[in-house]
């Protein structure tokens, strides 16, 4: 390790360092290195997103969804997502698992997903790198990146074209099928849980609108629970109280012929904009 002299040190001549000194030096980097590696993972786990036990947890307004909590703001539309889900005559949704929330806000998407993890070590290191092989799978690259909640990825993935908007991209493009898609993937190890966050729309170019993604998802409280669960199993989301009275839109998503792989297919939503 290399350490540069400061400006108002002399160059001390014909001194070399005795063993110890060279020792006592090296100790004293590595026990800083550590001390700064330890103060930027504490930056990350008390900084947000929260632990439902935490002590000091930002007193604002949030949607309870069971294992995620979401901030409540003017202009975001909360989206409970559901798989396997079907309609009935009079386009109520029966049946399907609650499966991630989706948060809108301006022209950004925000997909959370919880999941129990083991009690010593994380997930996001492994997940990291089995989502980078999925999308090289589909033909899409991904990188790594440091951002403010640790490691990242950020990826290009190859997005199908729906039929109606091919006469609105370059020919070559529409006569391949496909075009490439950003994507922004956002990961934190908690006490016994991983938060997953998937990142599209316009937060990933423009820095006002990626601010305001990343307060959303430092914001988030988890809700683990005390019960055993098995890593990697996915928390359990359940619909906000008084949801089913307020009556907002169903959605449907279009399935898998639009996307070889998206993040956001998730089946029909429950939407309450707040």
């Amino acid at each position: 390790m290399f350490r540069r002299r400061r400006r108002d040190e002399e160059p001390e001549k014909n001194l070399e360092p005795t063993d110890e000194e060279t020792v006592a030096a090296e100790e004293s980097e590595a026990e800083e290195a550590g001390s700064e590696g330890e103060q930027d993972r504490a930056a990350v786990s008390h900084g947000g997103p929260w632990d439902a036990a935490a002590d000091s947890i930002p007193e604002i307004e949030r949607v309870d969804f069971g294992a995620i909590r979401v901030p409540i703001a003017e202009g975001i539309e909360h989206q409970l997502n559901i798989e396997d889900a079907e309609q009935d005559a009079q386009g109520n949704l029966v049946g399907g698992n609650f499966v991630a929330v989706t948060v809108v806000t301006g022209e950004s998407g925000l997909q959370l997903q919880a999941f129990a993890a083991p009690k010593k070590s994380g997930l996001w290191d492994e997940l990291r790198e089995e989502i980078a092989e999925e999308i090289k799978q589909a033909q899409g690259e991904t990188q790594e990146a440091e951002g403010p909640f640790g490691t990242e990825l950020h990826a290009m993935v190859p997005v199908a074209i729906p039929e109606e908007l091919k006469d609105q991209v370059p020919p070559e493009v529409a006569e391949q099928g496909y075009g490439w898609q950003p994507v922004r993937f956002l990961g934190v190890d908690g006490p016994r849980w991983f938060l997953r966050g998937v990142v599209q729309g316009a937060a990933l170019q423009d820095p006002e609108q990626a601010r305001a993604v990343e307060e959303i998802f430092a914001n988030i409280v988890v809700v683990r629970g005390d019960d055993p669960m098995p890593p990697r199993e996915l928390l359990a989301l359940s619909l906000p109280a008084g949801a089913q009275q307020a009556g907002g839109p169903v959605q449907e998503d279009g399935g898998d012929e639009r996307s070889p792989f998206n993040p956001f297919e998730r089946g029909p939503e429950i939407t309450e904009v707040r």
